[in-house]
């Protein structure tokens, strides 16, 4: 009987770390690349329309916390948290003032709403609301 719980505990354990680090691989893929904006949800104005010259790009780096990334016209800056597959970010931080229209405005509401995020079979970033896709990001690097 002895042998059948320890057998039994071993089995879970393996699972439970097996699933963990496949989560972590998951976070892991977020560092070391630069990702950029092809679908934002909400806006009454077509994607192209909101980043004619421009799309919105996001970097994560690991060892400070903090986003990086242009917001189709200036750039931004924000400290985020991460755990699991949860993620919020801080309001970003000061940026240069140019204006150049809508885009910007979108992305930077856009994102102070999301609370998950995940890495599709494509190798796509989606940023979510619980378990909405609202922004999606391809790999520029």
């Amino acid at each position: 009987m002895n042998k059948n719980i320890f057998i039994a505990l071993l089995v879970f354990s393996l699972i439970s770390f097996s699933c963990a680090s496949l989560k972590n691989k998951n976070n892991n893929k977020l560092y070391e690349t630069t990702w950029e904006l092809e679908y934002i949800s909400g806006p009454r104005i077509a994607f192209q329309g909101l980043y004619p010259d421009k799309k919105p790009t996001i970097s994560f780096n690991k060892e400070t916390q903090k986003v990086e990334g242009n917001n189709s016209c200036n750039g931004y800056s924000a400290s985020y948290t991460l755990e699991r597959e949860s993620i919020s970010f801080s309001d970003p931080g000061p940026s240069t003032m140019m204006y150049c229209g809508q885009g910007e405005q979108v992305f930077l509401n856009t994102i102070e709403k999301v609370n998950k995020f995940s890495i599709d079979e494509e190798g796509k970033l989606n940023l979510q609301i619980n378990e909405v896709p609202i922004m999606r990001f391809k790999k520029t690097e």
